[in-house]
C-alpha cells in the first residue's frame, strides 16, 4: 500500500523533484546562501529546482580554479586532448538524457534537440584534436639581428570566467569552454539563465570524465548579481562575455579595466552557434598569452 503522503489528488505517485547542485572544485554543492530557484517548462509546470550561486560560491570557484591551474597547465597537451575526448565519449553515451533535458525545457524539441547534442559531441572532438596542434601553429621563430634564437609561444592566461548565452544552452557552453581549457586554463562557467539544466547535467559528465577537480566549475544564477563580482575579483585573468546584455557588458568592462583583465565579447545569434563560425580555432587565442624567449647561439 502506498504511503498517503506520496500520493497526489488523482491517486498517482508524486515524483521526487531533482535539485541541481552547483559544481565547484569537483564537488556538487548546494550553495552558500541556500537559495533555490525553480525551472518550469513552456506549460509552466515545475521541472526541477536548482541552486542559485552567490558571491561566496563564485569566490570558492575561483579558489578552486586557481588551485587546479598549476597542475592542469603542466599536463601534456596529449593528455588534455585525451580527457576532452573522454568527455565527448561520455556525452555521446548520455545522448538520450540530454535530448530529453533540452526538449522538456522547450529549447530543443525533436530533431533540433538531437542535433544540438550531436553537434556538441562533434565540437568537443574537434577541439580535442587542437590540443596538441595549436601551439605549433600559433608559435613562431622570430628573426633577430643578434646571435640568439628568438621564440614566441602561447601559454595559458590562468583563470577564465565564461558567461554563457541563453540559447543554445549546451552547445554554446561547450563551444566557449573547450578552447579555453584545452590550452591549460581553468574556468568558471555561468550557465544559461533561461535554461541552466543542460549545463548542470553536463557538470555531472565532467565529474566522472577524468578532468581534474577545479579545472571546470559550473555556476547557475543571476547574471546581473554576479557580474560585478566577476569584474572585481583580482584573481580572475579573463572574462568571455556572451550574455548579449549591454549593461552587463559595460559592468564587466568597467571592473576589468581597474585590474587589467582580458575581456572578450561574443555576440552570436542562436543559429550561429551551430555553424563553423563557432568552432574557430582562433578562439583559443582569446585566453592565451604570447610569451617570447631568447636563447643565445653558442659559438
Amino acid at each position: 500500500m502506498r504511503n498517503p503522503q506520496f500520493v497526489g489528488k488523482n491517486g498517482t505517485r508524486l515524483g521526487v523533484q531533482k535539485t541541481y547542485k552547483l559544481f565547484i572544485g569537483g564537488k556538487f554543492v548546494r550553495g552558500e546562501s541556500g537559495r533555490i530557484l525553480a525551472t518550469r517548462g513552456n506549460d509552466r509546470a515545475l521541472l526541477a529546482n536548482y541552486c542559485r550561486a552567490s558571491r561566496k560560491d563564485f569566490r570558492d570557484a575561483v579558489t578552486s580554479a586557481r588551485g587546479a591551474f598549476a597542475g592542469w597547465s603542466k599536463q601534456s597537451a596529449h593528455l588534455r586532448g585525451q580527457i576532452l575526448y573522454r568527455v565527448a565519449e561520455m556525452l555521446e553515451m548520455r545522448d538520450a538524457e540530454l535530448r530529453a533535458e533540452l526538449a522538456r525545457t522547450g529549447d530543443g524539441r525533436g530533431a533540433e534537440g538531437r542535433s544540438e547534442v550531436q553537434q556538441t559531441v562533434d565540437r568537443l572532438v574537434h577541439y580535442a584534436g587542437w590540443t596538441d596542434k595549436f601551439s605549433q601553429i600559433f608559435s613562431a621563430v622570430n628573426p633577430v639581428a643578434s646571435s640568439h634564437f628568438n621564440f614566441t609561444m602561447p601559454e595559458p592566461t590562468g583563470v577564465v570566467v565564461i558567461v554563457c548565452p541563453d540559447e543554445p544552452p549546451l552547445l554554446a557552453l561547450v563551444s566557449l569552454l573547450a578552447p579555453a581549457i584545452l590550452a591549460g586554463n581553468t574556468a568558471i562557467v555561468l550557465a544559461s539563465t533561461k535554461n541552466p539544466l543542460p549545463a548542470l547535467t553536463f557538470s555531472e559528465i565532467i565529474a566522472t570524465s577524468g578532468l581534474p577537480a577545479g579545472v571546470v566549475n559550473v555556476l547557475a544564477g543571476n547574471r546581473a548579481e554576479l557580474a560585478p563580482h566577476f569584474a572585481s575579483h583580482m584573481d580572475v585573468n579573463a572574462i568571455i562575455d556572451c550574455s548579449g546584455d549591454e549593461e552587463i557588458g559595460r559592468e564587466l568592462q568597467r571592473g576589468g579595466a581597474l585590474n587589467v583583465k582580458r575581456y572578450v565579447r561574443r555576440d552570436l545569434a542562436p543559429a550561429d552557434w551551430r555553424r563553423r563560425e563557432a568552432e574557430n580555432p582562433y578562439w583559443i587565442l582569446d585566453t592565451v598569452e604570447m610569451k617570447t624567449a631568447w636563447h643565445p647561439i653558442g659559438l
